[in-house]
C-alpha cells in the first residue's frame, strides 16, 4: 500500500513524537522506568519509527502492538511506574491513531482509484454514426415501340 506524500510526512512525524517522548524519559536517571526496560522500549520504538520512515504502517502498527506488549509486560514485572506507562500509553495511542489515519487515506485514495478506472473501462465507446444509404432513382420505364437497343435483332437468336 503506497502512501501519499501528506500521510507520510504525518506518520513520520508520528513516529519521531512516539520516539523523542519515549527517548528523553529513558534517558533520565529517576523516571519511573529501569535502564534495561528503558533499553528494551527504546528498541520497540525504533520498530516503529523505522517501519513508518519506510511508509509501511502495517509493519508500524505491529511494532506499536510489540511495544504496547512491552510496556504491560514492563509494568507487570515493576520495571515502569505507572506514571511513566500512562504517559508512553498516551502518545502510542496517538501515533496508533495518525497510523490508522494514514491507511485509511491510502485504502480510501485506492478505491477511488479502482472506481474510476472500472468506470473508465465499461464507459462504452461513442456510437459511431453510419452516413444513411443514398437513395438508388427507380428506372424510367421505356416507351412503347422505342427500341434503345440499336443493334437490331442482332445476337437474339434471330439472325
Amino acid at each position: 500500500m503506497r502512501l501519499s506524500r501528506g500521510n507520510r510526512l504525518a506518520l513520520g512525524w508520528s513516529a519521531a513524537l512516539v520516539a523523542a517522548g519515549l527517548l528523553t524519559g529513558c534517558a533520565a536517571a529517576e523516571t519511573g522506568l529501569q535502564r534495561d526496560t528503558a533499553r528494551q522500549l527504546q528498541a520497540r520504538v525504533l520498530e516503529v519509527t523505522q517501519a513508518s520512515s519506510q511508509s509501511d504502517p502495517a509493519a508500524a502498527l505491529t511494532a506499536l502492538d510489540g511495544l504496547e506488549a512491552e510496556l504491560e509486560a514492563a509494568q507487570a514485572r515493576g520495571g515502569i511506574s505507572e506514571e511513566r506507562r500512562r504517559s508512553i500509553t498516551t502518545i502510542a495511542t496517538a501515533v496508533r491513531a495518525d497510523i490508522e489515519d494514514a491507511i485509511a487515506a491510502a485504502e480510501k485514495a485506492a478505491a477511488e482509484k479502482a472506481a474510476a478506472e472500472q468506470a473508465a473501462t465499461q464507459t462504452p465507446p461513442p456510437a459511431v454514426q453510419e452516413p444513411a444509404p443514398s437513395p438508388v432513382p427507380e428506372p424510367q420505364p421505356q416507351e412503347a415501340g422505342k427500341d434503345d437497343d440499336k443493334r437490331g435483332d442482332k445476337g437474339k437468336g434471330n439472325d
